[in-house]
Order: structure tokens, then sequence, then C-alpha cells
């Protein structure tokens, strides 16, 4: 056996990698996501009326999600040809730098049309490193598990996202408590963005320690590598990317639902005070937090696809009393109403990476489970808030309620379909 094949990274080494990673990109990802709906519209999007400009605020939210099947395929690629460490560090380098660039942009005030035309660019820089990061961060904690915790060691990646979400509403909640309206339009939503570039140089630092997977090494023995993963992937693996990105559709929906729908509709509709409704979701991280180990122990124990598709009929049913959870008036109520859809949340999403990776073979992983994720985050989240606000405005919030609910269908079968694919144990 090739000398390398046996050259492991520590596991310490390897669930920091890929927990820090993850956990920079989802706080790049998260601030923005709150910006958008706190600061954006009035900076970026001023010459319309305060709903069309937070609609247009939402829309360049959209955007990232569009590039990230781009970053899932070029991301992919080089992850697949030439190791999994190479493209984690090419991702997390072009989602940071984009970042810091958004908190450096003149606004609207300034330079007119093009502060949006920018923001929007920025943005999709954004998601094109968001696009290669997930993947790679759930395959060198995968690749690396030993057996019986590949759902265990697959959480990991996971846990960035209640931790980077923890962090920047954190960080908002301190600047809306240290700083006068006025100063935070001014430049306090500026300091997350330009700050994240030492959370870069920290997750920078930690993957240039690690080594290369085991299983890429021995794709690299047995000549398996493929010239254009993403042409493989559709040709012949064409069933698995369907059935993932449907898996993965209610994970996205669910989630954007309860951070960026709810933060905008709960300040503007309900009227909650900013800052209590951000404690409410930062309460609500706690929970998504403990979903996901919990998931993920249930996972490696009984099956990934039995776990997810329990959490999906959860969420099928807490679809049809969203609207009667989230009212106004009663912040207890609000934050019952946050702690249940984000636990459920990380029910769903805790084995949900270790599911998509184990669905391809290790040539194309990468690439497949990217394109998978960011399919999903297409169809399930690219367009949510802005969908969601329409329907509350045209039809009341239990259509929202209507619309989760209906997705959890779709995502319910779609793994009651990959019972041949996907891993029961």
């Amino acid at each position: 056996m090739n000398k390398a094949i046996t050259n492991v990274n520590p596991p310490g080494r390897i669930l920091l990698a890929s927990l820090v990673g993850t956990t920079i990109e989802f706080f790049d990802f998260y601030i923005y996501a709150t910006a958008a709906v706190l600061v954006f519209p009035g900076l970026f999007f001023p010459e319309t009326d305060p709903t069309s400009a937070t609609l247009q605020s939402l829309a360049t939210f959209a955007l990232a999600f569009f590039a990230r099947p781009l970053g899932a395929v070029l991301f992919g690629h080089f992850g697949d040809r030439k190791g999994r460490k190479a493209s984690l560090v090419a991702a997390l380098m072009t989602m940071g730098p984009s970042t810091v660039a958004i908190g450096l942009l003149p606004t609207y005030e300034s330079i007119g049309v093009a502060a949006p035309i920018l923001l929007a660019l920025f943005r999709f820089g954004q998601g094109l490193g968001l696009g290669g990061e997930w993947g790679g961060a759930v395959l060198l904690a995968t690749e690396n598990a030993p057996p019986g915790k590949k759902a265990w060691y697959g959480m990991f990646p996971q846990l960035g996202a209640p931790i980077g979400f923890l962090i920047s509403s954190a960080t908002f909640f301190i600047l809306g408590k240290t700083l006068t309206d006025r100063q935070f339009f001014h430049y306090g939503w500026r300091i997350p963005f330009i700050a994240s570039a030492v959370l870069v140089w920290v997750g920078l630092y930690v993957r240039l320690k690690i080594t290369e997977t085991p299983d890429f090494l021995k794709v690299i023995e047995k000549n398996e590598r493929v010239k254009v993963p993403v042409a493989d992937v559709f040709v012949r693996h064409t069933r698995a990317v369907v059935l993932g990105t449907a898996a993965a559709i209610t994970t996205f929906l669910l989630f954007y639902l309860m951070t960026v729908f709810t933060l905008s509709w709960g300040v503007s509709a309900l009227h909650y005070p900013k800052t209590g409704f951000l404690v409410g979701q930062m309460i609500s991280m706690l929970f998504f937090g403990l979903g996901i180990p919990l998931s993920a122990i249930l996972a490696d124990r009984y099956g990934r696809r039995p776990i997810l598709m329990l959490a999906t009929a959860a969420i099928f049913v807490f679809g049809l009393f969203f609207s009667t959870l989230f009212v106004g008036g009663n912040l207890v109520m609000i934050n019952v109403f946050l702690s249940i859809g984000m636990f459920l949340m990380g029910l769903t999403y805790g084995p949900m990476g270790t599911a998509l990776a184990e669905i391809f073979p290790p040539a194309v992983r990468y690439t497949g489970s990217s394109l998978a994720f960011t399919l999903a985050g297409i169809l399930g989240a690219s367009l949510t808030p802005y969908l969601a606000t329409t329907l509350a405005n045209n039809y009341g919030l239990p259509a929202v309620g209507y619309y989760l609910s209906i997705a959890a269908a779709v995502t319910f079968a779609a793994l009651m379909a990959a019972r041949s694919s996907m891993r029961e144990k």
C-alpha cells in the first residue's frame, strides 16, 4: 500500500479544520443576511419605497445561491482532480475577501447605482466560495472518520452553521447596544464584515496544517480520477443528484424561513424590537446546535435515512402550525416558536452532509455532494425570504407554513426513493 495512505490526520486537527472553516464561512454568510434585512435597503436601495427596497435587498441575498453551483463545479473539479485540501483553501480565500470588500463598499449616496452593482458582485463572490466550502469540509471530516462514526464526524462541519450564526447575531446585538442608530447605519454595520478578515486568517492557518484524506489518496493510487467530474456526475450519477437535491430542499427552506424571513417579518410587520428578536434567534441557535449532534448519534445508530425521514415528518407538522406559533406581542411564544423550528433544523441538518457524501463514489464525491447541496440551496432557500414575504403580504402567514409543509412532503418522497443509494447505517 502507498505509504501516504497511512498518513492519517489526527482526529482533533481534522475536526477543528472542518469546524473552523465552516464557522467562518457561515459567519460571513449570515452577517450579509442580517444586513440585507436591517441595513442594505436604506443604504443601497434608497430610491424606492421601504417594501420594495427590502425585496430588492433580499434579491441580492438570493444571488449567492445561484453562484453556489458554479462554486461547486469549480472547486469540486479541483477537489476531485487535485485534492480536498487545495480546494478548501481556495474556497476560503474566495469568500473571505468578498466579505471584507462588502464592508468597505461606498453606499448609494456616494457612488449612485454603482453601489448596488458592486454589492451584487461581491455577494456573488460569497456564494462562489461557499459553493466549494461545504462539500470539502464534509469530505475532510467523513473521509477521515473511523467505521461507525461517519455521521458523528460529518456533523462537525454542520456545527459551523449555528456557531457562525451565534457569532454573527451576537456581533449585531452588541453593535445595536453600543451604537446609536445613526452610528450603526453610518459605519457600525461595516465592522463585522471587515473583522471577518481575522477569522479567515485563522481558518487558513488551520487548513494549511492538514494533509490529504485517505479516500482521495486511494483514488490516486487506483488511478480512478475522472477528467471532467461534473460531466461524470450528471451522466452516470443523475439519480443521486436529483434525489440528493430533493432530500436537502427542506433543510434550506426551513433555515432561511426561521432566520431571514422571521427577522424581517417580526421586526417590520409584528413590530418586535430588533435587539429583542435577535436575542430570540440566538437562543434558538442553541437548540439548533443541540439537534445536530443528537441527530448524528442517532444516524450512526439507526441509519441516516430513517432519522432524516423522521425529522422531515416533524417539519411537515410544524409548517401546519407556523402561523399559530408566529404571533405578535409575545416574546415568550416567539422564543418557543424559533427554538422548535431550529431544533428541527438541527435534526435534519446533522446527518445531511454524511448522507449526501455517501451517495457518490470518492472519485466524484466532492463535485457530486457539493452540487446536490447547492442545487438544493437554489430550490429551497435562494428565493425563500422573497417568496415568504410575498405570500405573507398577499395571503397571510398560514400560506408561509403551507409552503414549508409542501417542501417537507417533497423531501420525504425523495428520502423514500433513496432507499437503495442512501446508507441505512
